[in-house]
């Protein structure tokens, strides 16, 4: 009797080898960081926000954009207005855009959102609208995660879940770090200037990681 065990190897093995290298490439593609073009040294990033990008709660010059400077030799404009909700900031955000023509907007929004208890999806909606209409003009995106308040301190997963599906570099640790260490705060909400210099740090080490700087 002839044996069939070679011809059902061969049935197996193409479609179980065509599976691996097909996870193999998904996983290769999840590995990958997301990237951003080098900024000229005159180039202009447009850090945009609530309080937490004017600074409530230090001098001007401790802000984080204020520190960013510093670290990043690039101009860094400081458009932050205390309280605002995100969709206020995507109302306001295409006159700031057509002001300073930035290469590159830090994009940090929700907080007050979270501290009204707004619906989170009316926020997520509307960085994504930020984000879909700095693309449109050509500008870069890296964005910042706001902390929900609770004990945890961390992000909602929506702003994970939209920098992965626009391929743009995250920080979603810093200001919950900040807001969870009372050496770096000036009150519940707002960093201090060593908690402001913190965040810039850490925004110039995403910007090397992503190729900007």
């Amino acid at each position: 009797m002839r044996s069939v065990t070679p011809r059902l190897e061969k049935r197996w093995f193409l479609p179980l080898a065509g599976a691996f290298f097909a996870l193999l490439f998904l996983a290769s593609g999840c590995g990958k960081k997301a990237t951003l073009p080098p900024l000229a040294g005159d180039a202009v990033m447009l850090a945009f926000g609530d309080s937490l990008t004017y600074g409530t709660g230090a001098r001007e010059e401790e802000s984080y954009p204020a520190q960013l400077a510093g670290l990043t030799g690039r101009k860094v404009v400081r458009e932050g207005i205390p309280g605002e909700v995100s969709a206020a900031g995507l109302a306001r955000l295409p006159a700031a855009l057509d002001e300073h023509k930035p290469r590159l907007l830090l994009l940090c929004h929700g907080g007050n959102d979270f501290l009204r208890r707004m619906p989170k999806a009316e926020a997520a909606a509307n960085l994504r609208s930020m984000i879909r209409l700095a693309r449109s003009r050509g500008v870069e995106v890296l964005l910042i995660g706001t902390p929900e308040p609770g004990f945890t301190l961390t992000p909602p997963d929506f702003y994970a879940e939209i920098a992965k599906e626009f391929a743009i570099p995250y920080e979603g640790d810093v200001i919950g770090k900040v807001l969870g260490d009372g050496s770096l705060k000036s009150d519940q909400v707002h960093p201090n200037a060593l908690g402001y210099k913190l965040i810039a740090e850490r925004v110039a080490a995403l910007l090397r990681k992503s190729g900007a700087i």
